[in-house]
């Protein structure tokens, strides 16, 4: 089979017109030149180059192919080249899956810092829930997976990050924003609207509730809705409670559009998830050394 080697000495022949002066420029001994352009001509069946008095031409053959071995030359610098630049994190792509607590406010700004110090790597961003995160990081839609809470996957890995807290918020209107605190039987009392199932934050209230001897079913639940964003607002201008991330409803109780209802729930985690049959990439590799340093 040809080799990158034969077509490095053969191009480095036909510039020189010299097999010495190649074999020196190559750093090779003169033998090993010769012998390099032999093994092309015999296997091939060709001439490469005519013996001109004391020194050599190319036949025709010989430049139609000097063209052939150019180009496949700078295609390999070229791929070489582009290896170097992925490995020293000059250009890339990464696909991030992310749930939309983590994808919508804990994950922009780190996002945006990893971006400013590697400006040739390009991120593809998709927020879903958790269980679609999970599926698009297990099926390879997605490099690495941001999630809220625990996966119950056995192909994906699934790393501690960071976390937030959830809780318990009111419109001002409703009879709970003249209390601090509630008593966990007093959570069937209201209506509530909350995520999808297949959420994070949706699990992570079962969860809680579970702790208190109570189930979904034991609520009125009137809405469900996909985002956090139509939660929040759902609750600011209606008479219902939801469970929702402090990270999200952090503006609103500032603005004291919304109440938080004093009520003891569990911290929760975010993950990130990663296949753990496929090997990080350099630039999966820079971004989780730049979380773990915030």
């Amino acid at each position: 089979m040809m080799t990158l080697e034969q077509l490095r000495i053969f191009v480095a022949v036909a510039d020189k017109e010299h097999v010495t002066q190649a074999s020196r420029q190559l750093n090779l001994t003169q033998s090993a030149t010769s012998a390099a352009i032999a093994a092309l001509e015999a296997r091939y069946n060709i001439k490469l180059f005519d013996r001109v008095g004391r020194g050599i031409a190319l036949t025709q053959t010989g430049r139609t192919f000097l063209v052939e071995a150019r180009a496949v030359l700078a295609r390999a610098k070229a791929a070489e080249q582009s290896l170097q630049e992925l490995a020293g994190l000059q250009r890339g792509t990464l696909a991030i899956s992310a749930s939309q607590t983590v994808g919508n406010y804990w994950l922009p700004p780190r996002l945006e810092k990893f971006q400013a110090a590697h400006p040739g790597i390009e991120l593809h961003i998709r927020i879903a829930n958790t269980e679609t995160v999970a599926r698009d990081v297990h099926e390879g839609r997605a490099d690495l997976g941001f999630v809220e809470g625990e996966i119950d996957d056995p192909i994906l890995s699934a790393r501690k990050i960071a976390g937030d807290a959830l809780i318990v918020v009111v419109g001002m209107t409703h009879p709970w924003a003249k209390k601090r605190r509630i008593a966990p039987a007093m959570l069937v009392e209201t209506g509530w609207v909350l995520r999808e199932p297949g959420s994070g934050t949706r699990s992570m209230f079962e969860a809680a509730l579970k702790r208190y001897g109570l189930k979904l079913a034991d609520l009125t639940i009137k809405l469900e809705l996909p985002s956090n964003e139509a939660l929040r607002s759902a609750v600011e201008t209606g008479a219902h409670a939801t469970a929702i991330s402090d990270l999200v409803v952090a503006p609103s109780l500032a603005a004291r559009t919304l109440h938080r209802v004093q009520i003891e729930l569990p911290g929760r985690s975010f993950y990130v998830l990663h296949h753990k049959e496929r090997h990080p990439s350099p630039a999966e590799q820079a971004l989780l050394r730049a979380f773990d340093a915030t």
